[in-house]
C-alpha cells in the first residue's frame, strides 16, 4: 500500500468481557456482545495471508469470507476493518478500536438486517435493496476522513435477489480505497457473479481451545465442566456452545452425543431412548438435537471424501444417508408426522451407514 501507511497492528487481544451486550443483531444470543466488540480467536492462518498479500501490493476490492455458521467470520471481519482503518489512518488503534465497537467510525459501513421500527424487537427478514442503495450512496459521498474504507455485508445470505443485484453493482465499479468484506455461511447460493468478484477465504471450525477461551472470555461466571460441556457440543463453533448453554433439554442431548460418537455401539433401545427424549422436548431443543445430527452427517461425509480412493463407498453411502434423513425430517415437517417415528428411522439409516462402511476391528 503506498502512501507512507504504517504496518498493520496485531490482531486485538482485548477481552470481550464488560463490553455491551445490547441487541445489534436479529440473531444475536442474549448476553453474547455484538462481533464488532468481539476479540479473535484462531483463524490466525487466514488472517496472516489476508495481510501479507495486502502488504505485498495493492488490497482487493472485495473478499469474501466464508465457511460454516458461527466460528467466528463476522468477528474476523471487524478484525480486519479494526486493523485497515487504523494502518491507514493517524489515529491510534484504541480509538479506531473503540469507533468500530460504537459503529460510528466514518469509513465503516455494514450491512446487516435491520429492526423492523413497526415491530418492537422484530427485524426484517431480509437485506432489503434499499439498505443496499443507501450504502453505496454513502461510499460515492466525500469521505469524511483520510484512509481506506471498510464495508462489511454480514451477510450476504440474507440479501434477497434485488439487494444482492444491487450490491453486484457496486462491487462492479467499487469506490477507490474500499475494502467490501462479504461475508457467506452458504457460498454456493450466492450469485456466481458476486462470487468471483471477491478473493476468497474459507475459515474453519476452530479448535476446542479457542472455543473455550471464547466461552470463558464471554463467560466469566462459567465453571470448567460447563466450559468443557458447551465446547463438546461447539464443534469448532463458538455460537453453538452459547446457544447449548441456554438449552434444557441437557440430558437427552449429551446422550445424543454419546451416541454419535459411535452409533454401532450402541444397543437399539439407546437410539430409540434418545429419540423419545427429543421428540418431547421444546422446539429450541429438538432443533439443536436435529442440528447435532446434520452436522455429524456433514462431518462424515468430509471425511469421506477427504479419504480418496479409498473411502469412495463411505462417501457414496455417506450422501444417500444425508438425502434420506433429510427427506424423512422434511416429510414429517410438510405433513406432521410422529416427531419420534422419524427420529428413530433417521437413527437407524445412521447405524446402518456405519456398519456398513466402518471396518470391523
Amino acid at each position: 500500500m503506498g502512501g507512507g501507511a504504517r504496518s498493520f497492528p496485531r490482531p486485538c487481544a482485548a477481552g470481550a468481557a464488560g463490553v455491551s451486550v445490547e441487541r445489534r443483531e436479529a440473531d444475536q444470543i442474549e448476553g453474547v456482545p455484538a462481533p464488532e466488540f468481539g476479540a479473535l480467536s484462531g483463524h490466525a492462518g487466514p488472517l496472516e495471508s489476508l495481510f501479507a498479500g495486502i502488504e505485498r501490493g495493492r488490497p482487493p476490492s472485495a473478499i469474501l469470507l466464508h465457511g460454516p455458521r458461527g466460528i467466528g467470520k463476522a468477528t474476523f471481519a471487524f478484525e480486519v476493518a479494526r486493523r485497515m482503518l487504523a494502518a491507514t489512518s493517524d489515529e491510534s488503534f484504541e480509538r479506531v478500536a473503540a469507533q468500530v465497537a460504537a459503529l460510528s467510525h466514518p469509513n465503516l459501513f455494514l450491512l446487516r438486517r435491520k429492526a423492523d421500527p413497526a415491530n418492537a424487537d422484530k427485524y426484517f427478514s431480509a437485506i432489503r435493496v434499499d439498505d443496499v442503495r443507501a450504502m453505496r450512496d454513502s461510499l460515492h459521498q466525500t469521505r469524511g476522513r483520510a484512509g481506506y474504507r471498510i464495508a462489511i455485508i454480514d451477510a450476504i445470505d440474507d440479501c434477497n435477489l434485488s439487494s444482492a443485484n444491487g450490491l453486484l453493482k457496486t462491487l462492479e465499479e467499487p469506490p477507490a480505497e474500499t475494502l467490501f468484506i462479504v461475508i457467506s455461511h452458504k457460498p454456493g447460493g450466492m450469485l456466481a457473479t458476486i462470487r468471483s468478484r471477491c478473493q476468497s477465504f474459507g475459515l474453519r471450525p476452530l479448535a476446542d481451545l479457542d472455543v473455550a477461551s471464547v466461552l470463558g472470555r464471554i463467560k466469566p461466571e462459567l465453571g470448567q465442566d460447563d466450559i468443557a460441556r458447551a465446547t463438546g457440543f461447539a464443534r469448532g463453533r463458538p455460537r453453538r456452545g452459547f446457544e447449548s448453554l441456554m438449552l434444557e433439554a441437557g440430558d437427552v442431548l449429551d446422550a445424543l452425543q454419546t451416541w454419535l460418537a459411535d452409533p454401532a455401539v450402541h444397543p437399539a433401545r439407546a437410539h430409540l431412548a434418545i429419540a423419545e427424549g427429543l421428540a418431547a422436548a421444546k422446539g429450541a431443543e429438538l432443533g439443536f438435537g436435529q442440528d447435532m445430527v446434520r452436522d455429524w452427517m456433514a462431518a462424515e461425509a468430509e471425511a469421506a471424501a477427504r479419504a480418496g480412493q479409498g473411502g469412495r463407498f463411505r462417501l457414496a453411502s455417506a450422501n444417500a444417508l444425508w438425502d434420506k434423513a433429510n427427506a424423512l425430517v422434511a416429510d414429517a415437517d410438510i405433513y406432521n408426522l410422529d416427531r419420534r417415528q422419524t427420529l428413530v428411522a433417521v437413527f437407524d439409516l445412521i447405524r446402518d451407514h456405519v456398519r456398513k462402511t466402518v471396518p470391523v476391528s
